[in-house]
């Protein structure tokens, strides 16, 4: 089978919703949404969140008003802690004192993906990419931006001119993987995911997604392990808990299966394929 090239490839909007569990013997369809994969803030230590980093950078601010890198620093020590509106305010206020600044046109565009203002989002990428058309960055985050709005084959380019750039970032791999897998071709997403376990060993997403794609074709151990290793690196995620628990199910074991899904839903009482799981595996 060969890849798919970037004109030709389709996915049904439908394909890229969150994964749901269903009957195993629809398991391909089974897709994992990457949605917290990696943060896309630029890298930023969690302590920047706190009130007491944000009071020193603003202290940075009052001494030196027209630096926009005050601005950005700032602007992205909010956005980690979810003040949205105030990182909006401080990226805005570094482009008009350095219009050429891409990094803060690619640091308000991610803002705005998180306040649902998906065409502002998409100008603030390609502004950035106009700027700094080896942006990486830019490509990989207008690229996500895309996939969540349904637009695939868009999305689909922008990851692979990121991977042309001989990027780095595993967002890249796993978001082109995640395409490859709603589209069915998991053989090819397998080595996107793998790709991007090897520039991030250390999270849990990859693995999950990963096992997945084993899962999709029958391959129940290596997708045992996958689904092991991301508990192993994050015990406190739902859907690693339930995608272990499908291995459960898918090998008989309903009684495990059910403790794990029912772990996962102590972890997110919400989440939708753990309840349909346990509905399934608990016996009376």
């Amino acid at each position: 089978m060969a890849r798919v090239s970037m004109r030709t490839f389709r996915v049904p909007q439908n394909a890229l919703r969150a994964f749901s569990l269903i009957a195993m013997g629809a398991l391909a369809a089974c897709s994992s949404t990457g949605g917290s994969a990696f943060n896309d803030l630029l890298p930023v230590d969690p302590a920047q969140a706190s009130a007491e980093n944000i009071a020193s950078l603003t202290a940075v601010i009052s001494r030196s008003p027209n630096d926009p890198e005050a601005y950005n620093v700032r602007g992205s020590a909010y956005g980690r802690a979810g003040r949205y509106k105030e990182a909006l305010a401080d990226f805005d206020r570094a482009i008009q004192l350095d219009p050429n600044s891409y990094q803060a046109y690619a640091n308000r565009a991610l803002i705005h993906r998180y306040m649902g203002n998906m065409q502002q989002a998409v100008a603030d990428y390609t502004r950035a990419i106009q700027l700094n058309p080896s942006y990486d960055v830019a490509y990989i985050g207008r690229g996500e931006v895309f996939r969540l709005s349904g637009r695939t084959a868009e999305a689909f380019q922008d990851f692979e001119r990121a991977i042309a750039l001989d990027t780095t970032d595993p967002r890249a791999y796993l978001r082109r993987g995640l395409l490859y897998q709603a589209n069915g071709q998991h053989q090819y997403a397998i080595e996107d995911f793998a790709k991007a376990i090897s520039y991030a060993p250390g999270e849990p997403y990859g693995y999950n997604a990963r096992g997945l794609s084993y899962l999709a074709l029958g391959d129940d151990e290596n997708a045992f392990t996958d689904f092991n290793t991301a508990i192993r690196l994050n015990d406190n995620l739902a859907e690693s808990w339930a995608n272990q628990a499908l291995v459960y199910e898918h090998r008989g074991d309903k009684e495990r299966a059910a403790r794990s899904y029912a772990r996962a839903l102590q972890l997110d009482p919400n989440y939708g394929p753990a309840k349909e799981g346990l509905a399934r595996t608990r016996t009376s």
